[in-house]
């Protein structure tokens, strides 16, 4: 739970102004999943029914501790996994059904790894995000370079074009990586705990990097975090999964109730108001001889 706040009137109200256009781009409709090493034998694991919407310049922050099923909520909405049951719509197509080159050209997934293959510059690399729009053996054009260099700039990695990617830090990888993603030119963001590598000053810029993204290019973004702060602070949607089950779905200040929280995260925590109106959650000490 990071203490770092952020605040930009320029996205401040992004969901208001995008909620009242009544645009809803993405729609999880009661979907659920359970993974089960044989069929004949009890679930490993449930993820239970989950309904959603989001629109274009939203962030979706996916919560819950470990084990929980943010993941596999992640798959369901990219069309990696096909639903137990309900759907996935994005902008009225069922996401696993779409082809996987249609798919990959208005889906980005932004992964916990990226390994890297084969050594490569940061510009080489941003340029596998066009491969969706290529043909077999085609090399990249013109314009798939500029769009490449401007997804770099997007994100504020502009100064790494040549660099190495095995020679810049963390913070610098994860811009790259995000930039790769853009150059997808995706409707939908998806992004796995892009955070969890890094520290905090490279946190915030990287969640401050999505809030400036998702209001300027109406991206749809949705993430899956630990970080209750961070998700507090940045998103306009928060979908709280406690062991496989959807607790609630809503703004920051309606799912940031303490008992609720505590009860996720199974510590003594305290929530106040922040100066930006977001909601803040801090560790509560126990009193030391109290009852």
């Amino acid at each position: 739970m990071s203490s770092a706040t952020y605040s930009s009137p320029a996205w401040q109200n992004s969901g208001d102004i995008s909620r009242a256009s009544g645009d809803v781009r993405l729609s999880v409709e009661q979907v659920s999943y359970v993974y089960s090493a044989n069929p004949a034998q009890a679930p490993l694991f449930t993820l239970e029914a989950n309904s959603f919407q989001a629109r274009p310049g939203e962030i979706v922050a996916i919560l819950g501790p470990n084990a929980s099923g943010k993941s596999t909520l992640l798959k369901l909405i990219a069309g990696a996994l096909e639903p137990l049951s309900g759907r996935v719509l994005l902008n009225g197509f069922v996401t696993h059904s779409l082809a996987p080159r249609i798919r990959a050209q208005r889906i980005a997934m932004v992964q916990q790894e990226s390994p890297l293959l084969f050594p490569a510059r940061a510009w080489e690399f941003v340029l596998q995000g066009r491969h969706p729009y290529g043909r077999s053996l085609r090399f990249e054009n013109e314009d798939d370079v500029i769009i490449a260099r401007n997804a770099l700039t997007q994100v504020g990695a502009e100064r790494l074009t040549e660099r190495w990617m095995n020679q810049i830090s963390g913070g610098e990888k994860q811009r790259v990586i995000l930039a790769r993603a853009l150059c997808q030119q995706p409707l939908l963001l998806l992004l796995d705990e892009p955070t969890l590598h890094l520290d905090i000053g490279a946190q915030v810029e990287l969640l401050a990097t999505l809030r400036k993204l998702a209001a300027e290019n109406r991206y749809t973004v949705v993430v899956v975090t630990h970080e209750l702060n961070l998700a507090g602070e940045y998103s306009d949607q928060v979908v709280l999964l406690q062991k496989g089950k959807s607790l609630r779905v809503g703004s920051p200040a309606s799912v940031y109730q303490r008992d609720l929280l505590e009860q996720v995260f199974q510590t003594p925590l305290t929530v106040e108001m922040g100066s930006s109106g977001r909601p803040r959650v801090t560790l509560r000490s126990a009193t030391v001889g109290g009852p």
